[in-house]
């Protein structure tokens, strides 16, 4: 068991995505771990305040190597398009302006970053808000089409109660089970995202990086989890 968990850790950590993933678990668990043992300090030092330097220096490395990411993000909006023809409508209208919010999302935060380097003479604070709301934008809307979805798979449930095959109803509770999960870590990163926006808008600049860094570790297990569940039913 312990070889396989091992191969696991390596097969994810030789892709982008995977090893994304556990630097950004790593990320927001070193930020939780240093807010929580910092307390009310305005400057944390020692431990704490080395576990929040941490945590800041993986966000950065997690910025930089989103530098890439504009083409991947390109190849998936164009594959979608405007949505398989037999998708509910609403559906595909949710995740084409989704694709599109994270679209335009990259370049937004490359310019925040580059202006931050000196690259581009621009000030890079109405660059991060933009990115952070168009970031913001997309997950409320991932939100709205997993609702959706859940509303169709429950009234599916509903309707062939009885009259579907175990496997079909086992297949629909693990599509639902998938959507919750989702619609959770898609609202507590844009919890975290409200967080991040300029202060007046609804509770932004008020979490405690205890709080961030909790709200962003639930998504990133999650995302570990749903990840680790793909795979295995590929593999399967």
């Amino acid at each position: 068991m312990a070889a396989g968990a091992l191969g696991g850790l390596v097969a994810a950590l030789e892709s982008h995505r995977g090893r994304d993933r556990v630097v950004r678990a790593l990320c927001y668990g070193c930020q939780l771990a240093g807010g929580a043992l910092a307390g009310p300090q305005a400057a944390p030092a020692g431990l704490p305040g080395s576990l929040l330097a941490v945590s800041a220096q993986l966000s950065a490395c997690r910025t930089a190597l989103r530098l890439f990411d504009d083409f991947a993000m390109l190849s998936y909006s164009c594959s979608y398009g405007l949505g398989p023809k037999d998708e509910d409508p609403l559906v595909r209208g949710l995740s084409v302006l989704s694709n599109l919010a994270n679209q335009l999302y990259y370049p937004c935060e490359h310019v925040a970053w580059a202006a931050d380097a000196g690259v581009v003479r621009v000030g890079s604070q109405k660059w991060w808000a933009l990115s952070t709301g168009l970031w913001a934008a997309a997950l409320l809307l991932g939100i709205l089409r997993s609702l959706r979805i859940l509303f169709q798979l429950r009234r599916k449930l509903r309707q062939h109660k009885g009259t579907s095959s175990p496997l079909s109803q086992k297949e629909t509770k693990a599509q639902v089970k998938a959507e919750v999960l989702s619609i959770l870590a898609s609202a507590a990163d844009l919890s975290n995202a409200i967080h991040w926006l300029p202060p007046g808008v609804l509770w932004a600049g008020r979490f405690p990086p205890w709080l961030v860094g909790l709200l962003g570790t639930v998504s990133s297990l999650i995302g570990i989890y749903q990840a680790s569940r793909s795979g295995n039913s590929e593999s399967a």
